[in-house]
């Protein structure tokens, strides 16, 4: 039969390992519970939260495309990725710097952070270049954007990066809301429609907002023109955050020959961006679904020239640059996702919290055992000194030293003291004795009384 654990038979047990008394045993019990009950609170708190939030772009977009491939990756960890979709670079800017949006991470394309607090905002990594193409319709070629002066331009919808930047590079060149130019709020599907129509002039396209089917569309139309930024040195050198890009002759149709020679655009880098407390397994997560989705080639950008962590807008979050440097920690190598979870939870949490609680707990029994000690030694001074005065103290004041003596035996038997400092205990109980009958053997008998005679 094995006796019921309570309570009480754990402190008894724990009083007579470590050899402390039941005050002290109950304050070390209560320490390593508070311990405990904080390293499981930790241990839980930072496990990776199972669902975390995107926002991405309109239907149909880049953005939107490359958000889905993402959430099929992170479902093969047991990790759902929910998918919110959005106007565009800015729109995505703005909820993840608004904590009631309840968005983790985000894309946003370079040069659409003006005025917004960045404090709490990090790069995971920069994904690809964002080219601008501007479509026009018309028999002259137009080669700077002052040219659009006076015409009807889609310029994207509120929220878009397309948008921003347009509006910017058109300031630029004097073209402003305002004067004898038309701006059109229109979503990329009406613009390239009222642009192939002819209720559109030119149509500006991003694919934050637009579709790779739209722009394939326009780019093979006859009577449809994209600019080729003749100036697009000169933008890469005012906008940092811009890029010349290159679409090369003949790369959208070889038989066709479109374009019919090399195209000079201008774009920025679109950047995955999270908040700052993003869990560094979750970022280790989107950053290989980035690896895996945005690696390849394409028009644009050579094998492997992104993902990269390069610093635009926004600092390189320290995951990402530790990912970058030595890749994934041992667990999230060799292990499944959820187990290499619990395995470095217990590695962080619990072997600190033992690191700590051992050399803490061992000043318990240090600390209780002098203590002991000072009250045995006290006893020890008193006894010692008792004795002494047996040379050098006359023999009328035994009495009172055997007063003094049962009041020290008195004391010394109202200490209470651990098993394991029995032997001193009984020790100096030993010597109590000892001394008492060293004074009873020094007093004098008493006087006996001879009859007188007579």
């Amino acid at each position: 039969m094995f006796r019921k654990l309570s309570f009480t038979s754990v402190l008894t047990t724990f009083t007579e390992t470590f050899g402390l008394g039941r005050r002290v045993a109950l304050g070390a019990l209560i320490v390593i519970g508070l311990v405990l009950v904080a390293a499981i609170i930790s241990f839980v708190e930072s496990s990776p939260p199972g669902t975390i939030t995107i926002t991405s772009g309109p239907a149909g977009s880049s953005f939107h495309t490359n958000a889905e491939k993402y959430r099929l990756i992170l479902a093969r960890n047991h990790v759902k990725l929910k998918v919110v979709l959005s106007r565009g670079s800015l729109e995505n800017l703005q909820r993840l710097n608004d904590p009631s949006s309840r968005v983790d991470v985000g894309f946003v394309q370079g040069g659409a952070t003006n005025g917004i607090n960045l404090d709490k905002l990090v790069s995971l990594v920069s994904l690809s270049y964002q080219p601008l193409l501007i479509f026009y319709r018309g028999t002259t070629t137009v080669e700077v954007l002052s040219g659009f002066t006076g015409k009807r331009l889609a310029v994207g919808s509120e929220g878009s990066g397309t948008r921003l930047l347009a509006l910017t590079l058109l300031a630029t060149n004097g073209v402003e809301p305002g004067g004898g130019t038309t701006f059109l709020d229109l979503e990329p599907e009406a613009a390239a429609s009222g642009l192939l129509e002819g209720s559109v002039d030119a149509v500006f396209l991003m694919g934050d907002s637009a579709s790779a089917l739209i722009m394939r569309k326009l780019l093979r139309s006859p009577e449809i023109h994209l600019v080729s930024f003749s100036q697009a040195d000169a933008y890469t050198r005012r906008f940092r955050f811009l890029n010349k890009l290159v679409l090369p002759k003949g790369s959208i149709d070889l038989g066709k020959n479109l374009p019919a020679q090399d195209a000079f655009l201008i774009g920025p880098t679109v950047e995955l961006v999270a908040r700052a407390g993003l869990h560094p397994a979750l970022s280790d997560l989107l950053l290989e679904a980035a690896r895996e989705v945005h690696s390849n080639p394409s028009l644009l950008q050579r094998q492997g020239e992104f993902p990269a962590p390069l610093e635009h807008d926004f600092r390189i979050s320290d995951d990402a640059i530790r990912f970058y440097k030595s890749g994934k920690s041992f667990f999230y190598r060799h292990l499944p996702f959820w187990l290499a979870s619990l395995a470095s939870r217990i590695v962080v949490v619990f072997i600190p919290m033992v690191v700590v609680l051992i050399p803490t707990l061992r000043l318990f029994p240090t600390f209780y055992r002098w203590r002991i000690k000072l009250s045995l030694y006290r006893w020890y001074r008193a006894l010692l000194r008792l004795e002494r005065e047996l040379l050098t103290r006359p023999p009328g004041e035994r009495a009172e030293q055997l007063r003094r003596l049962d009041h020290i035996e008195e004391a010394v038997n109202k200490l209470k003291v651990p098993a394991s400092f029995a032997d001193q205990f009984y020790g100096l109980r030993g010597h109590i004795d000892y001394v008492r009958e060293r004074l009873k053997s020094a007093v004098p008998p008493p006087l006996s009384r001879t009859p007188s005679g007579g």
